[in-house]
């Protein structure tokens, strides 16, 4: 990275870097995505080029790469996410509760 950001977290509310950490780490979650869909694009594109599919290779037994992405964020902690599998977190529930929708709550 060629440009430099200085970011002053003297000056910075415990709000404001708890939103900038949920931020950065939703960027971190994104630009992984993009890498494995490009990574598992060219190993598509080289099974195809060799006459096979990534299935007739790997026998149908290939396994996700890596973690489920967070789909929801905590509006008052956008440290808390949820992937939106499995059992509903507290925060959710309450949102809920307090008449907010999943889309609400979406990233």
């Amino acid at each position: 990275m060629d440009d430099k950001m200085t970011i002053n977290f003297d000056k910075m509310t415990l709000k404001e870097m708890r939103d900038l950490q949920g931020r950065l780490e939703r960027a971190i979650s994104s630009f992984e995505d993009r890498k494995r869909r490009e990574a598992m694009a060219a190993v598509e594109n080289v099974a195809r080029e060799h006459g096979f599919s990534l299935t007739d290779l790997t026998g149908g037994k290939m396994k996700r790469a890596g973690t489920v992405p967070p789909k929801y964020s905590n509006p008052g902690d956008p440290t808390m996410t949820w992937t939106g599998r499995g059992r509903k977190p507290r925060w959710v529930q309450e949102s809920l509760n307090k008449g907010k929708t999943l889309d609400d709550l979406l990233i």
